[in-house]
């Protein structure tokens, strides 16, 4: 996104808050998922396809060390995950018919992160509510905290 000229919600918070500021990242490779197929659509559950080659997610698969924390500020052999690979974005929509174009980037986790957290297999959360949110002109009871 960076090279991009386009901003994401860490690097917001970097700018704020400088080093008082902690990036964790998320890494999968594979599990399923809660997210929708489009923008307001319901929320599905989905199976995560599993990583593809030269992607962190895969590299961090055939480590064959499961879950893992790996701390990356400050981490010197961490150095060599500077080098870009493929990095999987999957957030509140995701498409697995179109991974590698809709959910792929290169990226550089040791720029990007100051720490990853990797789950191998992931498993999908459950929503608390199992129909759509409905959609209505009215400002809801509980604005603004919408509990």
């Amino acid at each position: 996104m960076g090279g991009q000229g386009e901003l994401n919600v860490g690097q917001l918070v970097r700018e704020r808050y400088g080093d008082d500021a902690r990036l964790i990242g998320f890494t999968t490779h594979s599990g399923t998922v809660t997210a929708a197929s489009e923008w307001d659509g319901p929320a599905e559950r989905k199976n995560v396809r599993p990583a593809i080659r030269e992607s962190y997610e895969l590299l961090f698969h055939e480590w064959q060390r499961g879950d893992f924390y790996l701390p990356l500020r400050g981490n010197e052999a961490a150095a060599p995950l500077e080098n870009p690979l493929l990095e999987r974005a999957i957030g509140v929509i995701y498409l697995p018919q179109s991974e590698r174009a809709s959910h792929y980037f290169y990226a550089s986790l040791l720029r990007q992160f100051d720490a990853v957290l990797h789950y191998d297999v992931t498993r999908a959360v459950e929503p608390l509510e199992r129909w759509e949110r409905e959609h209505t002109a009215e400002v809801p009871e509980t604005f603004p905290s919408t509990l």
